[in-house]
């Protein structure tokens, strides 16, 4: 255990976390993603887990430590419902929750067609597989930058 540290980040997670540089995406992704596969396609090349919580806890132990990308408009999206793109399921609520208390500030997810998600998770610099098991529960989250102490 270390202090002012989430216990959900192993130290698996925290190493990509502090390998990840500003414009790196981390895909976090539900117990029926295809994570194994996509992982190592990805950067880091092989599959890190946050087993046996939601994704909504999995994001705010993550976004706890890594700040969104503010250069771009989409710096956290969700996957979408095949055959009702518009529809948002509660998992993806609780998450767009969790980014927001992260946030300090609403920071809108967007919607990314179910196979475009895939292309774009394999892009990432990493896959996080979490315990999720409601559908759709399939995120990408790009790391921003910490802007220097002000004296």
């Amino acid at each position: 255990m270390l202090k002012g540290i989430s216990p959900l980040l192993n130290a698996d997670v925290l190493y990509a976390l502090k390998s990840m540089g500003h414009g790196d995406m981390l895909v976090v992704v539900d117990t029926n993603f295809p994570a194994e596969a996509i992982a190592q396609q990805t950067t880091l090349g092989h599959l890190l887990r946050i087993d046996n919580v939601s994704a909504a806890d999995a994001v705010a132990a993550l976004l706890s430590l890594m700040p969104l990308d503010t250069f771009i408009d989409d710096a956290a999206t969700r996957m979408e419902v095949v055959g009702a793109p518009d529809e948002v399921p509660q998992v993806q609520h609780e998450v767009q929750a969790a980014i927001d208390k992260a946030e300090g500030k609403h920071w809108p997810l967007s919607p990314v067609e179910r196979f475009a998600f895939y292309e774009r998770a394999k892009n990432a610099y990493c896959v996080v597989q979490t315990g999720e098991r409601r559908f759709y529960g399939c995120f990408t989250l790009t790391k921003g930058v910490i802007p220097p102490e002000t004296e």
